[in-house]
């Protein structure tokens, strides 16, 4: 079994139990997840390490995760964004894919859809033309 122990995705979601799952999830993974309870605190984190992945909550208390996204596309940061939401509404998942995003899931859907796509984004997996996004 091959391990990632130097790939770090940050988790961006306002839903304590779910930021929880999905940590518990990519380190069973071997991936190093950093979670965050809002996009604030995400930016407010100057220490954290340089992010492969990002997991980001669409419907965020404050700033959205669109907003995040469009925010740290303006600094030039490019890591890859998985949106992750609770209201899949066909135009916010047009925004989403509008923001170059790599994945857009439900949050009922499976934690092996979410951890495959995340995979794909860092190349640790073929890409899939039936993907989610």
């Amino acid at each position: 079994m091959s391990t990632h122990t130097n790939i770090y995705v940050a988790v961006v979601d306002d839903d304590e139990s779910l930021r929880r799952s999905l940590s518990r999830l990519l380190r069973a993974a071997h991936f190093q997840p950093i979670a965050y309870d809002s996009a604030e605190a995400f930016l407010a984190d100057t220490k954290h390490p340089k992010f492969d992945c990002l997991v980001l909550d669409i419907q965020l208390e404050g700033m959205s995760g669109l907003e995040l996204r469009k925010r740290l596309f303006t600094i030039n940061d490019v890591t890859p964004v998985v949106f992750i939401t609770a209201h899949d509404e066909p135009e916010v998942r047009a925004q989403a894919e509008e923001s170059g995003c790599a994945g857009f899931f439900r949050k009922t859907d499976s934690g092996a859809d979410v951890l495959s796509s995340i995979r794909r984004v860092l190349g640790l997996e073929p890409s899939n033309p039936r993907s989610a996004t």
